[in-house]
């Protein structure tokens, strides 16, 4: 059915993290889109700075994937993920496992990051009850966004997305965030801050190392910006975990597929977790899909504890591995491998950083961080207006607060980026 917006009420929706006010006084709908191109109701064209919310680097609606979905459809339509199973839940998760480090080869599917994080909240907790020990804290950092069920709510480390919600999990410490005052318009890794990793064991010094289960770590803090670890960072957060028995989680919901270089933050930064989240590019945004990777140790302790014949993680979802994600998820991995997305984002990454640092004189500019594919542009005031403005200008990007966050489609032209960088600095202009 088509949907005209003149007779419809907008009344029924309630839009998540949106003023959903504002958005019925001027709403903005999109009717369909295609490659790096959306269309709005009014019949415009809107460019996807942000690959959605960093979900589809290889386009909207890519053929492969509506054609493998269709398929799957026509044969299932769901599978009972408890005790029972369909063929394409097993490849999926072998293909994920061939691309991750070494010692990943096990694989847990859920429906979004919010779930994956929740999930590996769980797997941590289970691991410490099978090797006997009581630890009850964890770690994350200011700054971080971990998804909005109530474990990634109790781990977040952006303040908005926790102030109403009073009922959190308690015993969560906060490491500082890395992003410097003193150092702005940093591309790639910040030379400075690898003492901030300390933090972790002061944790363990205060708290007693022994209380402490996992330290939660975004390897490029997404939705608070892109800020780029310091250099040495994270192997010092590595170092410290192993020091003390702590299990370290990535969560490479944003980091994963391609996005900041190599097919994982731990392949490009040379630090292997013990536990992995991911999600959106996982199905190139086709379908809700999220998983959680452990490494072997972790997995064989959880269910080597558990008796014979019973549940060794007493855990899932109604739509783990749903046939259709799974087939969206296939189909998107050999699309990445097929075309070369990942390679291919990489070697557009100096050309995309060169363009958005360009903009670092602009008088709306406070900051702008970068890397791989992602870049963060901070202005100084006005962050919710350059959103509506910079969409009726033509162009979809996320912001948190006054940063708009930055996120091409791998599959991009460089006359795409320039388009992007045109409609983003008439947008700052229209705010001076």
């Amino acid at each position: 059915m088509p949907f005209d917006v003149k007779t419809n009420s907008l009344e029924h929706y309630w839009l998540p993290f949106t003023d959903n006010k504002g958005f019925k006084e001027g709403p903005r709908i999109i009717t369909k889109a295609s490659g790096v191109y959306m269309t709005d109701h009014k019949g415009g064209t809107v460019i996807d700075g942000s690959s959605g919310l960093f979900c589809s680097p290889a386009g909207h609606c890519h053929p492969k994937i509506i054609e493998a979905v269709h398929n799957v459809m026509q044969e299932m339509t769901y599978v009972a993920p408890f005790g029972s199973a369909h063929p394409l839940s097993f490849a999926l998760a072998e293909q994920i496992s061939r691309l991750l480090p070494e010692t990943f080869n096990h694989v847990f599917f859920v429906n979004s990051g919010s779930e994956a994080i929740d999930t590996a909240l769980k797997m941590v907790m289970a691991y410490h009850s099978a090797t006997g020990q009581s630890r009850t804290r964890f770690v994350s950092r200011e700054r971080a966004y971990h998804g909005v069920n109530i474990g990634g709510v109790s781990l977040a480390g952006l303040v908005n997305n926790r102030k109403t919600f009073q009922s959190v999990m308690p015993n969560v410490a906060m490491m500082r965030h890395t992003w410097n005052a003193d150092e702005l318009m940093v591309r790639g890794q910040p030379a400075n801050g690898v003492e901030l990793a300390d933090d972790l064991q002061r944790m363990c010094d205060t708290y007693g190392s022994d209380t402490i289960a996992a330290c939660f770590v975004e390897p490029v803090a997404g939705s608070t910006g892109i800020l780029a670890p310091p250099v040495g960072y994270l192997e010092r957060i590595r170092e410290i975990c192993d020091a003390n028995g702590i299990l370290l989680v990535f969560d490479e919901v944003i980091t994963g597929f391609g996005r900041i270089g190599g097919t994982f933050a731990a392949d490009a930064f040379g630090v292997t977790p013990d536990i992995m989240t991911m999600a959106k590019a996982l199905t190139n945004g086709a379908i809700p899909m999220g998983a959680v990777a452990t490494s072997d140790h972790v997995h064989d302790v959880i269910t080597d504890k558990a008796a014979p014949g019973a549940i060794e993680f007493f855990h899932g979802y109604t739509y783990s591995g749903h046939p259709a994600a799974c087939a969206a998820g296939l189909a998107a991995l050999s699309i990445y491998e097929e075309e070369g997305l990942f390679a291919r984002s990489t070697e557009m990454s100096p050309y995309f950083l060169d363009s958005v640092f360009a903009l670092k004189d602009h008088p709306m500019v406070k900051d702008i961080r970068g890397i791989g594919m992602a870049a963060g542009v901070e202005l100084i005031d006005k962050g919710g207006q350059a959103q509506v403005d910079l969409f009726w200008n033509g162009m979809h990007t996320k912001f948190t607060g006054n940063t708009g966050i930055l996120a091409p489609m791998f599959t991009c032209e460089k006359s795409h980026i320039d388009e992007m960088m045109e409609k983003l600095e008439k947008t700052l202009d229209g705010l001076m």
